[in-house]
């Protein structure tokens, strides 16, 4: 198993992404804690995975909170040991143009997705550092490699978390922390539907990419799981683009 003996927090676990790798990593070995504000939909899975995939358990997080983290990070080490992996999905999304966008939609974008990213990452560096080393996969986007027509904040917010992850490698590789972002372009979830919600337009717009479709949750899952895993042993500071050729173009 990839992930044997590994101990993996993953936030945003009740979403499309987090769903399908929490599931992937208990069946490669991992002891998963779920991370999210959706304590119903997250008990749910718990009891998913600890009847068919392996360990797992339900812990509530609010990103954008520091005790909340703290807490987690505790829990973490309480129930399974010392965390060695995180992978951070959580995230939100709103369109707006620069003069339809307020003050109170940048902060509370840029705290879910940015700050939430810095509160993980500090909370849980310690204890990986303890562990002797592990691995920080940040979900960013293709959004914070390029500009947007139809959104301020959202693009500002990735590339924070992809510089971020960058500063988090060069700090701690010493450390045995490794930090690599992904970068996905659309993928099939609830928050491309809020993006496209007229379905020909977004049929049209997955025609558009050079294959011809969205990324799906377990595209994202894969790459998630190779930079988890071992078999990513020297790569930290990289990103990892997977959108179908879009932004080749």
């Amino acid at each position: 198993m990839r992930l044997a003996k590994k101990v993996a927090i993953i936030t945003g676990g009740t979403g499309n992404l987090g769903i399908i790798q929490a599931r992937r990593f208990a069946l490669e070995g991992a002891s998963i804690i779920i991370a999210d504000i959706d304590s119903t939909k997250g008990k749910q899975i718990e009891h998913e995975i600890q009847n068919g995939f392996g360990k797992a358990i339900f812990v509530y997080l609010d990103v954008t909170n520091e005790s909340s983290w703290i807490e987690l990070v505790n829990k973490t080490e309480q129930l399974f040991g010392l965390p060695t992996i995180l992978v951070q999905n959580a995230g939100i999304y709103k369109s707006g143009k620069i003069l339809d966008t307020d003050g109170e939609q940048w902060d509370s974008i840029m705290n879910v997705n940015a700050k939430g990213v810095f509160l993980g990452t500090k909370s849980v560096l310690p204890k990986m550092i303890a562990a002797g080393g592990g691995s920080i996969v940040n979900i960013s986007s293709t959004a914070g490699i390029i500009g947007s027509r139809i959104s301020t904040a959202y693009n500002p917010s990735k590339a924070a978390v992809r510089v971020f992850t960058k500063s988090t490698a060069l700090q701690y590789a010493r450390n045995n922390v490794r930090a690599n972002s992904i970068h996905p372009g659309p993928v099939e979830s609830e928050m491309l539907s809020q993006v496209y919600p007229d379905k020909s337009l977004k049929n049209q717009r997955g025609l558009e990419i050079p294959l011809g479709r969205f990324a799906s949750a377990t595209d994202v899952c894969n790459a998630a799981l190779f930079l988890a895993s071992d078999e990513s042993s020297y790569m930290t500071g990289s990103e990892l683009i997977i959108d179908g050729g879009l932004t080749a173009q």
